[in-house]
């Protein structure tokens, strides 16, 4: 069998690792991208380990962004988000990755498609999953993307150059709104399960929040743990599901889409050991969660996740707010892989709550370029 070539290039954004294509590189009609993209990953493996293509077996690293020079007034680059589910032949766009936008527009600078000038550049972003902008901050030099810096990122090893991500007006990424249902803190009736109290937030993604406790965890476990728990994440997966009717998402809990909504288990914070063996202090955090992504337990953190965590941190009457230590500023999230800061801009008006924006910082480095071979389809 004969194979096909596509320009292409891996990439590392924040803690997600990703494959990048040129938008004019694809197929023009969409219908075709799923099977493309299921080949490129090497999906769907029974194994979920994706030893057949670029995939890693877990959702941060079964990931697809394809990119575009933008035709918007207010947009410089739009970019496509892929997640490509391991076991499955199922490839979802519900949703975007905030891990890997911290590698789009050093993408376009470093592929020719847009040509700032050296310094900090503001290139700004737009997300077609969620119809969304997010203003990057990039260092560049002589016309290429800085990559070399001292900034040190939990879940990554060494260091690189400091990217700032902004997400305008987050609120309502993939719902009606910053408060889907209405409300801080809801009260689902899941089979078998019984009454189960969850916060539904919707800030650069939709997410269910609830409290560890009450399903008898902590927030502080590693992820192979959860993930091999069983009962657990059938429970986290029906609740989650419920949590999408709820915040009007699908009408049926058994159509919920794999990538959308996540679900966040939060405690205060507690003293745990980070997957690099490094003791996390409690006085180091302001709250502490585990985020199941596409059926799996992260290994660190979601970046858009832990934007939502920290607007709900800010809202009051949420269970993450509940259980946040007061704090102003950016909230620190503590995750299997250390200590998270975000900044999230909210307020209330007129009894209604509102985010501005909600900001991070990021770290990005291409791994590889050239060209995808995929077996002709």
């Amino acid at each position: 069998m004969s194979q096909k070539k596509i320009p292409a290039a891996y990439i590392r954004g924040g803690t997600s690792k990703g494959v990048f294509f040129h938008q004019k590189d694809l197929p023009i009609k969409r219908e075709y991208w799923d099977s493309l993209f299921l080949e490129v990953i090497g999906s769907p493996d029974p194994n979920k380990r994706q030893i057949n293509g670029m995939g890693g077996g877990l959702s941060s690293l079964n990931k697809v962004i394809v990119i575009r020079l933008s035709d918007r007034t207010d947009a410089d680059v739009d970019y496509t988000f892929a997640q490509v589910s391991s076991s499955q032949p199922l490839v979802d766009y519900s949703a975007n990755c905030g891990n890997l936008s911290s590698a789009v527009a050093p993408f376009a600078i470093d592929e020719g498609i847009i040509s700032p000038n050296d310094g900090n550049a503001l290139i700004r972003l737009y997300n077609t999953n969620t119809d969304k902008i997010i203003h990057a901050h990039v260092p560049i030099r002589n016309g290429k993307t800085v990559i070399s810096g001292d900034y040190s990122l939990h879940g990554v090893a060494g260091t690189g150059a400091c990217l700032k991500l902004d997400y305008l007006n987050p609120g309502g990424a993939g719902t009606n709104g910053l408060l889907p249902s209405g409300a801080v803190l809801d009260a689902l009736e899941i089979d078998g399960i019984g009454f189960i109290n969850v916060s539904l937030i919707d800030a650069t993604t939709p997410m269910v929040f609830l409290d560890a406790k009450d399903l008898g965890l902590f927030a502080n476990e590693n992820p192979t743990e959860l993930d091999g728990n069983t009962q657990v994440k059938d429970k986290l997966e029906r609740i989650r599901c419920a949590g999408a009717v709820k915040m009007g998402m699908t009408d049926r809990a058994e159509k919920t889409g794999m990538a959308s909504p996540r679900i966040g288990i939060c405690s205060s914070p507690l003293d745990f050991v980070s997957l690099s063996g490094n003791l996390i202090s409690k006085d180091e955090q302001d709250i502490s969660t585990r985020i199941i992504s596409s059926g799996d337990a992260h290994r660190a953190s979601p970046l858009t996740s832990a934007m939502c965590l920290g607007t709900a941190c800010k809202i009051s009457g949420t269970i993450p707010n509940q259980l946040a230590r007061p704090h102003s500023g950016e909230t620190r999230i503590a995750n299997p892989s250390g200590v998270l800061s975000v900044k999230s801009e909210v307020f209330i008006e007129n009894n209604e709550w509102k985010v501005i924006s909600a900001s991070s910082f990021r770290t990005q480095r291409r791994l590889m370029e050239g060209a995808i071979l995929i077996p002709k389809l």
